[in-house]
């Protein structure tokens, strides 16, 4: 067997700007609070939950 030529997979993105990282942390936030509410878990609990995120 001989060995394959293996390429580097990661794109090369410049780094991100404050817009950019801001955006993301709301779209992440998002997901977690509607994955929270999506299990049932009472507002209260998300509430402390985002909190030690926002926070911690």
């Amino acid at each position: 067997m001989t060995p394959a030529v293996v390429g580097d997979l990661r794109e090369h993105w410049a780094p991100a700007s404050a817009e950019e990282l801001e955006r993301f942390e709301t779209d992440v936030l998002s997901g977690f609070v509607l994955a929270r509410a999506s299990a049932g878990l009472a507002d209260g609990t998300i509430r402390g939950d985002v909190g030690h995120l926002e926070h911690g």
